[in-house]
């Protein structure tokens, strides 16, 4: 199920991704969005997008569900096979653009793989 018409909704929450190139969390839409639009349509739209192949998505620390946009991925296939950085110290999430080679495993048919690598980012390093 795919996005099928582009809504102030959708508009919306592509804008907050368009201004941000890190990723954002749900509970960071929805806390910045909630006054503007309910929980269950900022849900609802980002898994269509993801659909779409416009956002991909991944588990950060404690569990919690983050968003980016995919480069290149499609409503069939989504070819965002990439590690994500998560600062422990400010707390930003990126996509890390780098060739992630995944074993081969007998009996075993690899659909999907998530890796999340955490440290300190450039600024707070510095």
């Amino acid at each position: 199920m795919g996005i099928i018409r582009k809504t102030k909704t959708v508009e919306i929450l592509l804008n907050e991704f368009n201004k941000n190139e890190v990723a954002i969390s749900a509970k960071k839409l929805i806390d910045s969005l909630g006054n503007t639009i309910n929980k269950t349509t900022i849900y609802r739209v980002l898994d269509k997008l993801e659909d779409d192949g416009v956002l991909h998505s991944f588990l950060g620390k404690d569990g919690l569900k983050w968003y980016a946009k995919c480069n290149g991925c499609s409503s069939s296939k989504h070819t965002d096979m990439h590690p994500h950085f998560q600062c422990l110290s400010c707390g930003k999430v990126d996509c890390i653009s780098t060739n992630v080679v995944l074993p081969n495993i007998p009996n075993r048919q690899i659909e999907f793989s998530q890796l999340l690598i955490q440290g300190k980012c450039e600024v707070c390093c510095a």
